[in-house]
């Protein structure tokens, strides 16, 4: 049997053409693993499985040379015209996000992505939906998760709508309002409607307070889209299919609840929770990243160093300072920031746009589940523009896949 070869951190770090931070978040999104050193202090890691991911970033840094065949039978990249993610920037269609979510609703921003008009949107009637049904579903969900309820609702409410997606601009429009419109009232228990979906959750919330929901809003802009993430991947894999609308966004709505995704709000409001509880806020830090998180040469916690983002998700950054502008006089606001501060001197990692919803949620003291329900209505506009724009393309998307198993070369002549 051969020895296992192991590398130190910095060793690993420089292997890849990494930083530290984003060595640690590539294992706490499970794209590499770690274990202890003999003595428990330090993390190593597996020479091999190292050099097996260093190629796959060749590789992906060698696709675009092949982008017209990708995901068509291909190597995986996907042109878009929707968003990038560059020099620690977000565009959405070369719009800056941020800029837009200091002023845009969720709305603009979907006629934006859309590639249509504000008006266009409102002027499409709430949901071919008659209210008692509608109603009558709320009813018996009414004990379930937001996430449960939207999970079980709009595949109900798709039994009354059209059947096909692609009929064609305005249906689709017509389609795409009445999802973007059935997931936020599935979400948040009410009637769906016309107005503005930051004033919707605002009510819903009982959010008065004009500067919180202002937050809002730019919490649903600034969620809007991210690129490939892996709910908009699964989305534009189920559309290629020919699916409706309705059956790719479901598939989003569970793609976007894994722990490692948008459900990663779970995690982080229980670590502000726990964090708050502490009567040593460094030892209790010190403790968690030892003990759950292999220590300080291992991932940080959740909610912080986004690989995409070196020096700081700037969808964090926004909303947190907004945050701190419109926080209630009693709140918790100077325990969450000063958690952050804390990790970040620790870590180095920055937080992340999780953080940031799950603080939102906390310092304004919305209903438990309310940052994960701000993700999912904002990402939903996202998720449309992408299935647009995959209806357009018209190819399956089918990768192949590198096979790295035993096989028997003689079996191959």
């Amino acid at each position: 049997m051969p020895t296992t070869t192991f590398l130190s951190a910095t060793e690993a770090a420089a292997a890849l053409g990494i930083s530290l931070p984003t060595l640690y978040a590539y294992v706490s999104r499970g794209m590499l693993s770690s274990s202890p050193d003999a003595q428990g202090k330090n993390r190593l890691y597996d020479a091999a499985e190292v050099r097996r991911l260093a190629r796959r970033k060749a590789d992906g840094k060698r696709a675009g040379k092949v982008a017209q065949k990708v995901l068509d039978w291909g190597v995986p990249v996907l042109e878009s015209s929707i968003t990038l993610v560059a020099d620690g920037r977000l565009l959405y269609r070369g719009h800056d996000a941020m800029e837009l979510a200091c002023t845009a609703s969720l709305e603009d921003t979907a006629a934006l992505l859309w590639d249509c008009s504000a008006r266009r949107i409102a002027e499409v009637p709430a949901v071919p939906l008659a209210a008692a049904q509608w109603a009558a579903w709320l009813r018996l969900w009414s004990d379930s998760t937001p996430l449960d309820r939207a999970l079980v609702l709009l595949p109900a409410a798709a039994a009354h709508m059209p059947r096909v997606w692609a009929l064609g601009r305005d249906a689709q429009l017509d389609t795409a309002c009445a999802v973007m419109r059935l997931l936020a009232a599935a979400m948040i228990s009410a009637a769906p409607s016309n107005e503005a979906l930051h004033r919707q959750l605002a009510c819903a919330w009982r959010v008065r307070n004009r500067h919180q929901a202002g937050l809002l809003r730019a919490a649903l802009v600034a969620c809007a889209d991210h690129e490939l993430n892996a709910s908009t991947f699964t989305v534009r894999c189920i559309t290629s299919t020919g699916t409706h609308l309705f059956g790719a966004v479901a598939g989003g709505l569970a793609a976007l609840a894994g722990p490692r995704h948008g459900g990663e709000t779970v995690r982080i409001a229980a670590l502000l929770e726990e964090a708050s509880r502490a009567p040593d806020l460094d030892r209790y830090l010190a403790n968690r990243l030892t003990r759950e998180e292999g220590g300080t040469q291992g991932p940080v916690l959740s909610g912080f160093g986004h690989p995409l983002y070196p020096d700081g998700d700037p969808r964090a950054r926004l909303l947190l300072g907004m945050l701190a502008d419109c926080a209630p006089t009693r709140s918790p606001l100077g325990d969450v920031l000063r958690l952050a501060r804390t990790v970040c001197d620790t870590t180095g990692a920055e937080p992340t746009v999780d953080f940031a919803l799950a603080a939102i949620e906390r310092v304004l003291d919305l209903p438990d589940g309310a940052a994960f329900t701000l993700f999912a209505v904002g990402r939903v506009v996202g998720w449309i523009a992408h299935a647009m724009e995959q209806t357009r393309d018209g190819r399956l998307i089918r990768p192949r896949a590198r096979y790295i198993g035993e096989y028997d070369a003689a079996g191959l002549d």
